[in-house]
Parts: structure tokens; C-alpha cells; sequence
């Protein structure tokens, strides 16, 4: 146990250019369920008026593979391993609706998944194997980030402001983002589900 605060395990945090790893030994890895538009606008415009440095760092998203260090000459196996993962699983419909947080746990205010939850579970269960096999400082709890880190009011006005938020949406894809040497997240590659009907 250290004193470091417990945080959200999905946390795409800007970091600065030190903290970033060399690009030629390693690389920071992340996989995504994107929230498309009109959501994401409102989302992101949510989390500015909340003050939240992540803001127009970090697209809304549900994640299914928490930022993690891989060595760059696995890249290719990780690639094989995604697209694998992603003919395994069909489109799923997923909706957002209403708020939670993990406070006290975690400063983190959320738009939760109402629709989609075993989706997900399944496919980052899946994409958590092989070359990118880890374990969770949490349960895995899928959800859209709206505020984290910021003043108790704001993540009050976040949780109160997005309660009636509705968003229902077919996903066909899931995103592999990649953290660029200034810190900032940049897409990958996208992998379309193709699998059969559950």
C-alpha cells in the first residue's frame, strides 16, 4: 500500500514529455470504446466547464485497456492480437445514461453504461490477454470519464448537470490510442468487431 491517492484505473492523464517513455525501447498503449458525436462534443464540453485539464486531451471513451507500458517490438504481435480480439465479437449497441462517481475512492465523476456493460467486459477481458496480458488495481467497471481531479463543486455540478443524459449508439469498432512523446494521446488504429451474433 503505498500514499499515493487511488485512482480510477483507466485514466488517460496527460503526462509531460519526461515522464512519456523513450520511443525506442517502449511505448504506452491504450484501447477504446469511442463515445461518437453529438455525445462526445457534449461530453468534452462538460468536462472544460468543469475545469478538467483532460478536457481536449482525452476523447470520450469507455476503456477497455488502461494506459500500459509495452515494448515497441511487440507492437506487430499486439496488432495481430487486437484484430484477433476484434473478430471474435460483434457490433453491440451500447447506452449511456445518468451519472455515477467513485468517490471516495476515487475524485472521479462518470456517465454510466447502461447498456453495453457485458460487451465490454467480454472484449477487454479478451483484449487483456497474450501480449497484453495485466491485472487491474480495480474491478473493471466500464464507464465514460466526465470530471476527475477537480474541485468538490465541479465534480457536484458534473454529477447533477449530466443525470439526465441519454446516448444510445451502435459500436462497430474499438480504438487502440498510442501516448505521443509530449504526453498527449494520439489513434493508433481502429479494429472493426466482426464476429458472430452472440
Amino acid at each position: 500500500m503505498t500514499d499515493r491517492p487511488l485512482r480510477a484505473d483507466d485514466t488517460f492523464v496527460h503526462r509531460p514529455a519526461e515522464m512519456v517513455p523513450g520511443p525506442a525501447e517502449t511505448c504506452v498503449l491504450g484501447v477504446v470504446v469511442s463515445v461518437p458525436e453529438p455525445w462526445a462534443q457534449l461530453l468534452v464540453e462538460w468536462r472544460g466547464k468543469c475545469g478538467d485539464p483532460q478536457a481536449r486531451l482525452v476523447p470520450p471513451h469507455v476503456t477497455l485497456l488502461p494506459p500500459t507500458e509495452v515494448p515497441v517490438a511487440q507492437r506487430g504481435a499486439i496488432s495481430d492480437h487486437l484484430s484477433q480480439v476484434a473478430r471474435q465479437h460483434p457490433p453491440f449497441v451500447m447506452h449511456l445514461a445518468g451519472t455515477g462517481s467513485f468517490r471516495p475512492i476515487s475524485e472521479v465523476v462518470f456517465v454510466a453504461v447502461a447498456q453495453g456493460i457485458a460487451d465490454c467486459e467480454l472484449i477487454a477481458g479478451d483484449v487483456r490477454s497474450g501480449p497484453l496480458q495485466r491485472t487491474l488495481s480495480f474491478p473493471y467497471h466500464p464507464h465514460v470519464t466526465v470530471a476527475h481531479d477537480v474541485p468538490a463543486d465541479m465534480l457536484d455540478m458534473a454529477y447533477a448537470g449530466l443525470a439526465e443524459v441519454h446516448a444510445e449508439f451502435r459500436v462497430d469498432t474499438f480504438t487502440e490510442f498510442e501516448q505521443l512523446p509530449g504526453g498527449a494521446w494520439a489513434v493508433s488504429r481502429e479494429y472493426r468487431l466482426t464476429g458472430p451474433p452472440h
